[in-house]
């Protein structure tokens, strides 16, 4: 299974009671209990058509999509320079 072309989806639901109907649409990864909310993780491809079904439920209040598969993730000043550097070796 390749999981590079996944995306989270977040949805804010109304009562945990109803986090069984969600397993339908994709893995769950994540349930929060105080803040009533699921991390489901689903195929790019279904991303749009999924959550529109999602939204249609009546027990979502909001669904928000996860941004991470769009950011670039190499950085290009990844090297410290020198004074810092120099700071960390001295124990500063």
């Amino acid at each position: 299974m390749n999981f590079s072309n996944r995306q989270g989806v977040i949805v804010w639901i109304h009562s945990l009671k109803q986090v069984k109907h969600l397993k339908k649409f994709g893995n769950i990864h994540y349930v929060s209990k105080k803040l009533k909310y699921v991390v489901i993780y689903m195929d790019m491809e279904r991303v749009e058509e999924t959550v529109e079904k999602i939204e249609s439920l009546p027990f979502v209040k909001k669904v928000e999509l996860s941004y991470k598969p769009f950011l670039k993730t190499e950085f290009e000043n990844s090297k410290p320079d020198k004074a810092k550097e120099y700071d960390y070796k001295i124990g500063i």
